[in-house]
């Protein structure tokens, strides 16, 4: 029975649901802390809260959490903990779809919109549900007049028949034609890696990305350097 239909498959499996939670308790409590997120309407301004966190805290750790290794993982998770206010992320499908991220926070009291590759997870790809996944967080995003900021390290699409006869070209075109669309500002930070297509549809400025920035730690390019030295020098 919960194979066919529990919690566990449709959070985990499906994407049906966004979230589990242990009781109802818990449930009401984190469905307010969503509704707090969002405006009252499409027709409303973002919620502003009181921020304590001051605007100029510098973060020294962030100069290091990114390994200058790129083949070496880290976790997304803290870059962004680092970077909104009071380190609180309000994840949305947090089980479906590791390798993408997709939630709220806010930045000097104001709800935005966060979209980010997870290099923890399978490098950080894409693949046909972390571009659904991501598609429907921006299309929601704009529709509520929500900015979006992006944080991509993507090494491409995942590779595969399996990707292929399920149409990842297809559901890739998804995430591409959501930012294209999208009329809220868009902000996007490259941590480390982005390559090919897969950098293209992550809020390029390709795609009207309104504020594009790259960290030292920056890769960008149609494949990795390792990749592209192969291909020249083959046969050598």
């Amino acid at each position: 029975q919960e194979e066919l239909g529990g919690a566990r498959t449709h959070t985990v499996k499906s994407g049906v649901a966004h979230n589990a939670f242990e009781n109802e308790i818990e449930a009401l409590r984190r469905t307010r802390d969503f509704f707090d997120y969002l405006p009252l309407s499409n027709r409303h301004s973002v919620p502003v809260l009181p921020c304590t966190d001051p605007i100029d805290r510098a973060e020294e750790s962030l100069d290091t959490i990114v390994p200058l290794d790129s083949n070496k993982p880290y976790d997304m998770h803290e870059v962004i903990s680092k970077i909104v206010d009071n380190g609180e992320f309000f994840e949305i499908m947090p089980t479906y779809a590791r390798n993408i991220l997709t939630g709220f926070a806010r930045m000097n009291g104001r709800t935005v919109c966060i979209i980010a590759n997870q290099p923890k997870e399978s490098a950080g790809v894409l693949d046909i549900n972390s571009s659904t996944k991501a598609a429907r967080m921006v299309r929601f995003s704009d529709a509520f007049n929500i900015p979006i900021l992006t944080f991509v390290d993507v090494p491409g699409f995942l590779p595969g028949t399996d990707q292929e006869y399920g149409g990842i070209i297809r559901h890739g075109a998804k995430l591409l034609f959501a930012y294209a669309e999208a009329t809220v500002p868009k902000v996007t930070v490259i941590t480390r890696k982005a390559y090919g297509g897969a950098y293209d549809v992550m809020s390029s400025k390709h795609l009207r990305g309104d504020s594009n920035y790259s960290w030292p730690t920056g890769e960008i390019g149609v494949m990795g350097a390792k990749g592209a030295v192969e291909i020249i020098f083959r046969g050598k």
